[in-house]
């Protein structure tokens, strides 16, 4: 649930930054028209999230539901050995004490747990005891790994283990995702192991970065292409918006907008014509959260969004219904009818392909030499 708010917050917003467009080459032009592969248009998104999607998201992600998120950092990478770590301070992540965190988001499992006894009567307690005796212990074990296999072959993403050991907790308003310096071979090894090794491509030789078009690829393939270079357009952004000045004999470092490296990630003449359709690709990845949502909308109304705090997880709850109605009534949505429609079994190959690409990205996370950065990824992919 909170990887979907903070999605959906991400991608938008970061395109304003006090940059202005004007400043750029005079071949950039505002974005506008229709988005790729779409119906919707970019002025009705840009004034769909920055007058009523962003202010509701901003207010919401200040609660503490949304403002804790429990992670493992310290997962091996499972694809090359980890020889890149990140040893510059804004690198890393300050996780909570116990006593910082809220009670009812520790043990909050307990809360359902007390609730669920309670709605049982002391009769319908001995008739379910009396069915779960009849269940031999080979049977509980053999129903067990038939789950895992079930769920191992739906998973599109790996998740952390909630009860290892290694979980802690992070408060994401004092980590946020900017700049920390992290630069250099290592996360050029992220990216081209996500783009050459785990998407979609055209045929032939292709290179991360390349300009070579889309347009022989089947829609689906297109589709994922532009998720992903739509997440890597929304991060470049929070390298652009929240950049580390560093401290000068008459100045301390600062932290704000950096339009050099904005220009360099985005304008036409340095990126050789590409850099607008990065931006693009965020309002893709921005429709899909948005498509995402509205099919969890049922799910995330029936959530508590328990932490302890009566009158904060009403305003929560509150929060959510406003921000869904929002979401519902946008004419515009994501198709994701038309995806996988050709012949049955090669939609069927296609589809577990996508999974399994999508999988590995999210596992690649934690080769992440940067804990900040890791942070992210994996809350923003899992």
């Amino acid at each position: 649930m909170i990887q979907m708010l903070v999605s959906a917050r991400f991608v938008l917003k970061n395109i304003d930054f006090q940059i202005p467009f004007e400043a750029l080459n005079s071949n950039c032009q505002l974005l506008n028209g229709e988005v790729d592969d779409c119906t919707c248009k970019v002025e009705n998104l840009d004034t769909l999230n920055n007058e009523k999607i962003y202010p509701v998201l901003e207010s919401l992600l200040q609660k503490d539901y949304f403002r804790f998120f429990k992670v493992n950092l310290k997962k091996q990478c499972p694809f090359w050995s980890d020889d890149s770590r990140c040893a510059m301070k804004d690198c890393s992540v300050s996780t909570c004490k116990e006593d910082q965190v809220p009670e009812g988001l520790k043990n909050g499992a307990a809360k359902y747990a007390a609730d669920a006894q309670n709605e049982h009567t002391c009769d319908e307690e001995r008739e379910l005891g009396a069915l779960n005796s009849t269940i031999s212990a080979e049977s509980k074990a053999a129903f067990q790994n038939w789950t895992k296999h079930d769920d191992k072959l739906q998973t599109f993403c790996e998740l952390d283990d909630d009860k290892s050991a290694d979980m802690e907790y992070v408060d994401l308003l004092l980590n946020p995702e900017r700049y920390t310096g992290y630069k250099g071979v290592s996360p050029h090894r992220i990216w081209r192991s996500i783009y050459e090794e785990n998407c979609f491509k055209p045929n032939g030789k292709f290179r991360y970065g390349s300009q070579q078009s889309l347009a022989e690829m089947c829609l689906e393939k297109r589709a994922f292409y532009r998720l992903i270079s739509g997440l890597h357009t929304s991060i470049n952004l929070h390298l652009s918006a929240k950049y580390l000045f560093p401290a000068t004999l008459y100045n301390p470092a600062t932290w704000g907008p950096n339009l050099k490296e904005f220009t360099e990630r985005f304008d036409p003449d340095p990126t050789k014509g590409r850099g607008p359709q990065y931006l693009k690709n965020l309002y893709f990845t921005y429709l899909v959260e948005l498509r995402a949502i509205a099919k969890a909308a049922p799910y995330l109304e029936k959530e508590e969004y328990f932490t302890g705090d009566a009158e904060g997880d009403s305003d929560v709850k509150k929060g959510i219904k406003d921000f869904i109605k929002i979401v519902r009534s946008f004419p515009d949505q994501f198709d994701e009818s038309k995806l996988f429609q050709g012949i049955p079994m090669e939609a069927g190959k296609l589809r577990e392909e996508f999974r399994t690409h999508f999988l590995n990205i999210s596992r690649i996370m934690d080769c992440v030499g940067c804990d900040k950065c890791k942070l992210w990824g994996k809350l923003q992919v899992q």
